[in-house]
């Protein structure tokens, strides 16, 4: 028996429209809804939190409006029929005071999640009901965003890597954070938010990864072609393993000087992980300072350029410098006054304006 073909779109495109729903399903368990890290775990929390109090309206409203509609229908005679209807108090209030709960709710959460998680804040604990060891010293990277890539530099391990990132397991992380050439986005979903890499700024975050695996991050902000291979590895290990890691980055990895530095900062994509080793002392402080290149002079100085120098002799302070027991105040000098008045400041008389009279134009109505 041959399926009617009347019916046969219809099917078609319900199971066409089924496709999506496992890709769907699949994103539920994304590094987003299932992170590794403390700081994530919270964030997705109030995820759930603000969602779970919009549909504190969203599903009452859908649900009355099927209920409305079905029970005012024109068919239903015995349906109340109030054409003068016009006030209600209790379902104003009804209407009025639950949004306004929800959205009190929603700004008390946003208050509080924004001041504990804050990325420049260091973490009170590595999860819930275990609180930071104060004897456990952050483990400290800098982070370098490229074009199109990540470089991270390990100061204490005396390693630097590109597109690969490796962390103890429970073991607070501070990240300094800065770019060579165009703002990006450090983005690791399953350690904690996006954070701006800005050149010639430094942003912080302080997070920790709380399970091992092999994670993904990215850069979550475009930055030009390269921008979709902007990718890094994320790694959580044990200590025992992040040492093996750290002596197998070592083995063979050639140092990381300005020349090395300077020839990484060359556009590229699709750059695989790279190691380095003897990363200079200074290096994260001239990219921050945009000073890498020799002879280049950095931010710093030029921003403090003077600061601390005495006075030139006989140079008169600025009026600015001056605190107010010492300014005096003075006549205003451009108050406009008319030619031949004797006046103390010379050229400020210029103010005045003395247009002499435009010759009458034929045809333009002077008698």
């Amino acid at each position: 028996m041959r399926e009617d073909s009347t019916l046969a779109t219809p099917r078609r495109l319900f199971r066409w429209a089924l496709l999506p729903l496992p890709a769907l399903l699949a994103g539920c368990a994304s590094e987003v809804l299932n992170p590794a890290g403390d700081v994530a775990l919270q964030q997705r929390d109030i995820i759930f939190i603000s969602t779970a109090l919009m549909l504190l309206i969203i599903v009452p409203v859908l649900i009355l409006i099927v209920i409305f509609a079905w029970r005012y229908r024109a068919s239903n005679k015995d349906a109340t029929y109030d054409p003068d209807f016009d006030h209600s108090t209790a379902l104003e209030l009804v209407i009025w005071s639950a949004p306004l709960l929800i959205i009190i709710a929603l700004g008390a959460l946003t208050w509080w999640s924004t001041h504990l998680l804050d990325p420049f804040r260091p973490l009170d604990r590595i999860a819930a009901g275990r609180p930071v060891d104060p004897k456990v010293k952050p483990l400290n990277i800098q982070v370098v965003s490229l074009d199109w890539k990540w470089l991270f530099i390990y100061p204490e391990q005396g390693i630097a890597t590109v597109n690969e990132l490796a962390l103890p397991v429970d073991r607070p992380v501070h990240f300094d954070i800065t770019s060579s050439n165009m703002m990006n986005t450090f983005y690791a979903p399953t350690l904690a938010g996006m954070i701006y890499a800005m050149p010639g700024m430094r942003s912080q975050l302080h997070a920790v990864l709380n399970k091992p695996g092999e994670f993904q991050g990215m850069s979550a902000n475009y930055s030009g072609a390269g921008f979709s291979d902007m990718r890094f590895t994320l790694k959580g290990m044990d200590q025992a393993g992040f040492d093996a890691w750290v002596a197998q980055a070592k083995a063979g990895a050639k140092p990381l000087d300005t020349n090395a530095y300077l020839a990484l900062e060359k556009p590229s994509e699709k750059v695989p992980v790279m190691h380095f080793t003897a990363a200079e002392a200074d290096l994260f402080n001239r990219v921050l300072n945009r000073c890498v290149a020799p002879g280049t002079p950095c931010m710093s100085d030029q921003m403090n350029h003077g600061e601390g120098t005495p006075p030139v002799a006989g140079k008169p302070e600025g009026h600015m410098m001056k605190g107010g027991e010492d300014k005096q105040p003075v006549p205003n000098g451009f108050r406009p006054t008319a030619p031949g008045t004797p006046d103390a400041h010379g050229n400020h008389t210029m103010s005045y304006l003395n247009r002499p009279a435009l010759p009458a134009r034929a045809g333009n109505g002077a008698a």
